[in-house]
């Protein structure tokens, strides 16, 4: 994706933001410490937070919902291409169970179920996108266009 070098550079400006902000959060979580640091607590700290996005089509599944909003079960197969039922239904459930996702039921009929994002949900997905578009950069996927 080639972007304006204007919203090239305010991407750059957001994600030198949040590694400035990061760097202050982890000097306040220092701050704390007695001793050394506790590298076990951090670590595992890191691994929980993290461990939810690392999981093959989770993050399929919240990419798709903060993008496309709100779903039915078989529009989000439909979308998330190669995705069987059954990892569907088992990572929604993983999904439901983190509080990342709520599974709205509407009883109709027939009953009808829809898929959102909860707010820890959207924000999560908020937090990421710096990520994201830091290694869409470094990867080469977004660069400077030139007019």
């Amino acid at each position: 994706m080639a972007i304006s070098d204007e919203d090239y550079k305010k991407v750059n400006e957001a994600i030198t933001a949040v590694k400035d902000d990061g760097k202050e959060i982890r000097s306040l979580f220092e701050s704390y410490y007695e001793d050394d640091v506790a590298i076990d607590w951090e670590v595992d700290a890191a691994v929980d937070a993290l461990s939810i996005f690392s999981s093959r089509w989770t993050v399929e599944i919240l990419a798709t919902l903060y993008i496309a909003g709100d779903r039915r079960f078989n529009e989000l197969r439909k979308l998330l291409r190669g995705i069987s039922s059954r990892t569907l239904s088992d990572k929604l459930t993983k999904c439901v169970e983190t509080g990342l996702v709520d599974r709205v039921v509407e009883t109709t009929s027939p009953v009808k179920v829809t898929y959102q994002l909860t707010e820890h949900g959207r924000d999560a997905g908020r937090l990421l996108g710096p990520l994201v578009a830091y290694m869409k950069i470094h990867q080469g996927r977004v660069v400077r266009h030139s007019v």
